[in-house]
């Protein structure tokens, strides 16, 4: 931590964050709630607009939102913690997990990096499924593939091709290796020892949760109604808070769920042409940040929902955001991240300085 860090450094940088996202709220429309940190420490968190807009619900700090593709990192961390445990290997087969899988040449690692390319199971399921009044699982998922073999979209490790179906088939080698439901494994791996009160997988009976849960809604801000994809696992389905996201954050700098080391490969390019302007790990995108620090992030968008998660293993920051009016609001994160990552040159300094004075307008 540099000298510079001090309690003063940390009010003016929590007052410039205030200022920015009250703008963001009053001009742009942003709804949802917000957690940044700086060398491990909480620096701003705040909560704006409505839970649920038709009952004029509040947001609070409290309230868990759908993470979307945010969720992928779990899963990518819950086949790390098994294959720490000797329990699997990424160079697996999908096959030795789930004999009738009708795609060979397919392995463990190619799901983490989206190098499978299998075919979406969003869309072959709306061909496939014969009841959508009827919940799909994983398992449902992988039924319909052994029957129907649903075109590949790629030949195995050719390329990128981001497939939410090859992180629901994880989740489900999940609950092979580990002999328990991929939303057991969560909870009692990972949830309940890093104390995570308000995190939790999506299931048809999430009505008789107690606690806060944000209603999605259309970026006309109706609410946006579950469907029978929503019961799919392990590309998305986890609910979270700011706060709980920011104990996740602190102990992936620890050894409570998997080693340094093997987080690092989960932190570890995987494109091979090398000219793009990010890559891909295991459940993360990896990105370089204007101040010269690589970063790891993710997004997701679904059902109504928004969401965000930036970390910087360098100062060991992070930039949580979620929403449950996805109207586009989020499109501004790159004007965040300019701020808290400013490059180092006059200009971006000064680009920097405009966009807090236009916030405190």
């Amino acid at each position: 931590m540099p000298a510079s860090f001090t309690a003063d450094s940390v009010q003016r940088l929590s007052k410039h964050l205030d200022s920015v996202f009250k703008y963001f709220h009053k001009r742009r429309g942003f709804n949802g709630t917000v957690l940044v940190t700086k060398y491990d420490q909480v620096v701003y968190k705040g909560a704006f607009g409505y839970a649920d807009f038709y009952k004029r619900d509040t947001l609070t700090l409290e309230t868990a939102f759908q993470l979307a593709s945010v969720s992928k990192q779990f899963t990518a961390v819950a086949i790390m913690m098994l294959k720490e445990e000797g329990k699997l290997s990424y160079e697996d087969s999908v096959q030795q997990y789930i004999p009738d899988f009708p795609y060979p040449g397919i392995t463990i690692r190619m799901l983490l990096t989206h190098r499978s390319g299998l075919p979406n199971y969003t869309y072959f399921s709306d061909k496939l499924w014969p009841n959508r009044q009827v919940p799909i699982t994983n398992k449902d998922v992988l039924g319909l593939m052994a029957q129907h073999k649903p075109i590949a979209y790629l030949k195995p490790n050719a390329r990128f091709n981001y497939s939410n179906t090859g992180y629901s088939l994880l989740a489900s080698i999940v609950e092979q290796v580990s002999e328990m439901p991929f939303a057991e494994f969560m909870q009692k791996r990972i949830f309940k020892p890093l104390d995570m009160t308000s995190s939790f997988t999506y299931s048809p009976n999430m009505a008789v949760l107690t606690g806060k849960i944000a209603t999605g809604h259309t970026r006309y801000r109706q609410k946006r109604t579950t469907d029978y994809l929503d019961t799919v696992l392990g590309d998305k389905g986890i609910f979270s808070t700011v706060e709980d996201l920011y104990k996740w954050d602190q102990a992936l700098y620890t050894n409570k769920l998997v080693s340094p080391e093997t987080l690092q490969e989960a932190y570890t390019g995987t494109w091979l042409k090398k000219k793009q302007h990010e890559d891909y790990g295991f459940g993360w995108r990896i990105k370089p940040l204007e101040n010269g620090d690589t970063a790891v992030y993710h997004g997701g968008l679904w059902h109504g929902f928004s969401t965000y998660f930036l970390r910087n293993p360098k100062d060991h920051s992070a930039l949580i955001v979620l929403s449950n009016l996805p109207n586009g609001s989020l499109s501004y994160l790159k004007d965040i991240r300019e701020f808290l990552y400013p490059a180092t040159t006059d200009s971006a300094k000064a680009q920097n300085k405009e966009m807090v004075a236009s916030a405190k307008r």
